[in-house]
């Protein structure tokens, strides 16, 4: 069973969407938009960036914890992952996003 889109709107009505691998778990969370379209436009970024191991962005927090940010082709971040404990973790999680980003299942949860 493949990964899928979640379309949601936020308590201040601006719409985000995650990528969610089989199990259900979120595994990239995109950023605000104020129209639907623009959610679905980040949902298609991640369709055609999360194949490219270059597109990702390593990163470290103050509190030492690890994630990734997925960028698209003009540097411009389309999502963001949870946080993990280490680098194993975060690597798994990058994985998974390649596998399961190009998915072309969408569930509008919008209402």
């Amino acid at each position: 069973m493949p990964g899928r889109f979640e379309i949601k709107r936020a308590k201040d009505k601006e719409y985000f969407f995650n990528l969610l691998a089989p199990n259900g778990e979120v595994i990239l969370t995109s950023q605000m938009y104020k129209s639907k379209s623009g959610a679905e436009n980040g949902v298609a970024a991640v369709q055609s960036n999360a194949g490219d191991p270059d597109r990702y962005d390593r990163r470290i927090d103050k509190r030492k914890e690890h994630y990734f940010v997925l960028k698209a082709a003009n540097h411009r971040v389309i999502g963001c992952s949870e946080m993990y404990s280490g680098t194993t973790a975060m690597e798994k999680g990058i994985k998974s996003v390649m596998k399961n980003g190009a998915t072309t299942k969408v569930t509008d949860a919008t209402g």
